[in-house]
């Protein structure tokens, strides 16, 4: 069963005023949005700077006909998934079959029926709104399987293609990208004190202090069990350092609440810089963390970071 979108807007194409001014009435009567256009070029400029949900479109018309504008609206990425209603006089088997080819949604005689012209036009504003669904699904699909399911950070997929993308724009740009690899100090003894529950509690706590405190343009995620991973663009060794050090001295200075009493945790950084155009993620990756284990070495709740070339 068709579903009813009164705040749907659809597009009334036909070089005949009269036919536009009968069209129109009929679908606002109805609740629906209606512009207006007198030739294919005003139909397709319409088309192009408005959010439209179908458009009904006459086959005979100045400037461009029906199927040079249906063309032009395929061939545009901001229009071709529009649903397009042929309208026109023209009725024979072989100009049906022509406009279905070219890519039209349906077909309807002028001058419409009232009821099917008001049938045929809500099919087709069903299908804008089931395509605008499908992609609602499909980007919240996109983002769940980017997403840590417990801190609800990126996870290492994102992760790991973000770096790609980063270290080869920055290779491109000749412009330094830092990466910085947190650990959680001693976080099984967490987990053997105060329990599993807890733990997951103070992971999510860090994940949250870890989130206030990088920059708009940083990308932050969890890399696995207790590790997360920053990635710092256009960012050099001092300044990957002075992002360590904010989140650091961030996590350090919170106490968490949880159902075993509350815990302080401290986390330990190691952050590596790349700055020469052909440096390989791996061997950023690693250089980072190399210098996690020389900040745990070191006595734990530190950062250290070096330059990799």
């Amino acid at each position: 069963m068709l579903q009813n979108h009164p705040q749907a807007t659809v597009l009334v194409a036909d070089d005949s005023a009269t036919v536009r001014v009968l069209v129109r009435m009929q679908l606002e009567s109805a609740g629906y949005d209606v512009v207006e256009a007198e030739d294919g070029q005003h139909a397709l400029d319409a088309a192009r700077g408005g959010q439209l949900d179908a458009v009904l479109l006459d086959v005979e018309m100045p400037v461009m006909d029906g199927f040079q504008t249906i063309a032009a609206l395929k061939d545009d990425p901001l229009t071709r998934d529009i649903p397009v209603v042929f309208l026109t006089s023209r009725c024979a088997g072989e100009d049906v079959v022509g406009a279905l080819r070219a890519g039209a949604h349906d077909y309807l005689r002028k001058p419409p029926d009232p009821a099917e012209l008001l049938a045929r036009v809500a099919a087709a504003v069903e299908v804008t709104a089931l395509r605008g669904e499908l992609r609602r699904r499909t980007a919240e699909l996109d983002r769940m399987s980017r997403t840590d399911h417990l801190t609800d950070l990126f996870n290492r997929r994102h992760l790991d293609e973000s770096l790609q993308a980063m270290i080869a724009s920055s290779r491109r740009h000749t412009l330094p990208v830092s990466v910085l690899l947190v650990d959680v100090d001693h976080f099984k003894q967490v987990n053997d004190r105060y329990g599993h529950e807890a733990g997951d509690i103070v992971l999510q706590a860090v994940a949250a202090s870890l989130s206030d405190a990088v920059r708009l343009e940083d990308v932050l995620g969890r890399w696995g069990g207790e590790e997360f991973l920053v990635l710092a663009p256009f960012t050099d060794t001092g300044g990957a350092l002075t992002l360590a050090e904010r989140l650091r001295t961030g996590v350090a200075a919170a106490s968490i609440p949880t159902p075993a009493g509350d815990v302080q945790v401290t986390i330990s950084i190691g952050g590596a810089t790349a700055v020469a155009p052909g440096t390989a993620v791996d061997v950023v990756l690693r250089a980072a963390d190399e210098q996690l284990y020389a900040a745990k070495e070191a006595g734990r709740d530190r950062s250290a970071v070096c330059q990799v070339s």
